[in-house]
């Protein structure tokens, strides 16, 4: 009955959500962003390395965890190569993707004089380690994307939903889409995309025109068709916001919303996750017009090409963030002052920037990332709206 691809249609009866994250090489600016491989910038470097411990799943009985450990290591290792006028001393500490083993390691790590802690990979893991290093007053830049985590001395370097709803409500409004609807999965990702859904279109200006949930099966997908057209008539809808992704529930509503009589004619689509991947979701008649957030595309494949030509395969998305931790705290060390691993350089406003656009940490411990803003036409993307190169500019 669904014409969806089989590859994706497989994976629809156990619906996940996964977190998204963006590619970035960071670097610390005075008042704009620069990158990292910029010559000069100021500052005088510390006499003597700076001990800095990398967190990441090795030991983990998952392999593709295991996998990504080594990306993550990788990505790390080719930061501090890239590094001018300051040395890291990287310490990697394995933590098999355990919330204890990752608070042990992280206590070693502050017993060997590590001054600040990239990683842990789990939002569990990286709250254990949050906790252990506040009295020792080291702060935690995790690979986690989930802000309800976020604070104190722990600091996430993944795109959060937030950030991407922010993106897409401002872009919609500027697009006269002034009645956007959610529709979201009863999981907890699915209530923090609602949420981040919810705000973005206050603070954009625009009206919720409702929001419907649906159980996180093939079932509850199917069974919240009728449901999500009579709120979406009812309410005047011009837009649908959905947090699902193209491994779970987007095949099925992509299908079966038009199908009812809620087609691109009548609203826009739009999507909380990346719609481009995996590449066969380009192929999928319901997605395209539909709208998604990105990092800069040729900045992430400048990334994507150099780890590959290093180490013989390309990185999982996340590895990158282990690249920007890398990078942030070499530029923040490199600016000369004393306290430049502590809250207020981390947050400070000018941010940092790399092959994925600009970014910068919140006083609440979470982030704003640039992104651009993107459709897909005849099976291919086009950027809608280009990225913001910096802070105060169009896309914030």
């Amino acid at each position: 009955m669904f014409a969806v691809l089989h590859i994706i249609r497989k994976s629809v009866a156990t619906l996940a959500l996964r977190p998204f994250l963006m590619l970035a090489a960071l670097v610390l600016a005075a008042c704009q962003p620069v990158s990292v491989a910029a010559p000069g910038g100021g500052g005088t470097a510390p006499s003597g390395p700076v001990p800095v411990a990398l967190l990441v799943p090795h030991g983990s009985a998952d392999a593709q965890e295991a996998q990504l450990a080594r990306d993550l290591e990788n990505a790390a290792r080719l930061a501090v190569a890239d590094l001018a006028g300051v040395q890291i001393d990287l310490r990697v500490y394995g933590t098999a993707g355990q919330a204890g083993q990752a608070q042990q390691a992280a206590l070693n790590a502050a017993a060997d004089g590590a001054r600040i802690i990239i990683g842990p990979l789990h939002a569990e893991s990286a709250n254990a380690v949050a906790v252990a290093m506040a009295p020792r007053n080291i702060n935690v830049l995790a690979f986690s994307n989930n802000p309800t985590i976020a604070g104190g001395n722990l600091f996430i370097l993944g795109q959060t939903f937030q950030n991407t709803a922010n993106r897409l409500a401002d872009f919609a409004t500027r697009q006269q889409k002034s009645r956007i609807m959610a529709v979201y999965s009863d999981n907890l990702a699915g209530q923090l995309g609602r949420t981040a859904i919810e705000q973005a279109v206050r603070d954009n200006g625009a009206t919720l025109a409702g929001s419907v949930g649906y159980e996180f099966s093939q079932e509850g997908v199917i069974d919240a068709i009728p449901k999500i057209k009579t709120a979406a008539e009812t309410n005047a809808a011009d837009a649908i916001f959905l947090t699902a992704n193209s491994a779970g529930a987007l095949p099925l509503f992509t299908q079966m919303l038009p199908e009812n009589g809620l087609g691109p004619d009548r609203v826009q689509y739009i999507g909380l996750s990346r719609w481009d991947t995996p590449p066969q979701t380009l192929d999928l008649p319901g997605v395209q017009g539909g709208w998604f957030a990105l990092p800069d595309p040729a900045r992430a494949s400048q990334f994507t090409q150099r780890f590959s030509a290093a180490y013989g395969n390309v990185p999982h998305p996340i590895a990158s963030l282990s690249y920007d931790g890398i990078a942030a705290v070499g530029a923040l060390v490199k600016s000369g002052n004393r306290e430049a691993l502590g809250r207020a350089a981390l947050t400070q406003s000018a941010g940092f920037q790399g092959v994925s656009g600009v970014f910068r940490f919140r006083p609440d411990g979470s982030n704003e990332r640039g992104l651009a803003v993107a459709t897909i036409r005849d099976r291919r993307v086009t950027i809608l709206s280009p990225a913001p190169q910096s802070f105060g500019g169009a896309g914030f």
